[in-house]
């Protein structure tokens, strides 16, 4: 089981890492649109496209990767106080009532969405240069495939819990500001004893 998490959650990981490029396609469509609008007066017909195009793409292909480190949006007031068995059955229960029927949902509408889209090839309504968006629909199927496999993983991660007391370890690629800022606290206050520790002995 811990095998498991561990694969999917790379492979999540890699996934996120892979469309997080998108940023960058992102940053030069609307960089080169700003330019030649500001400074040459002669605006694009594609970069509005471009940029929602690849925010969306990013936004979904990305929430594998924010599930696999915790990072979705959560109130838990009352959640953080709980035990870790208590936090994993909760977990274990909402993810059978609410998660996977929603992913699930996701995927069969979105199939039929991006079915229908590709069936007529798609274009922008928005956009006076025809930028074909169809192929962009199957990002929602396959967003939510990602979802509830990584959804799998946490179950799994939740089992593990109940039977051990503390949660698995996740992989440590990126920390939250707040996170990095306790870590670096702890380790002042450790350095710090340490430091008075040793003043003392060498007093002695």
């Amino acid at each position: 089981m811990q095998r498991y998490i561990e694969t999917v959650d790379k492979f999540s990981t890699w996934v996120g890492h892979a469309f997080a490029w998108c940023i960058m396609v992102m940053i030069f469509g609307v960089g080169y649109e700003v330019f030649v609008r500001y400074v040459l007066r002669d605006p694009t017909a594609w970069a509005f496209d471009v940029s929602y195009m690849m925010y969306g793409t990013l936004f979904m292909m990305g929430g594998a990767y924010a599930l696999a480190r915790d990072s979705h949006v959560r109130g838990d007031v009352f959640f953080r106080t709980w035990s870790p068995r208590t936090q994993a059955r909760l977990e274990l229960f909402l993810y059978f009532i609410f998660f996977f029927p929603g992913v699930i949902a996701l995927m069969i509408a979105g199939w039929k969405y991006a079915g229908r889209s590709f069936r007529y090839l798609e274009v922008s309504s928005m956009s006076p240069a025809d930028v074909p968006i169809w192929q962009f629909k199957l990002i929602i199927p396959a967003a939510g495939a990602l979802l509830f496999l990584q959804g799998t993983a946490q179950v799994c991660r939740c089992i593990l819990c109940i039977r051990e007391g503390k949660w698995p370890e996740k992989i440590a690629d990126v920390e939250e500001l707040e996170t990095v800022l306790k870590h670096q606290a702890e380790d002042h206050v450790r350095l710090q004893e340490d430091y008075e520790d040793k003043k003392g002995a060498d007093g002695k």
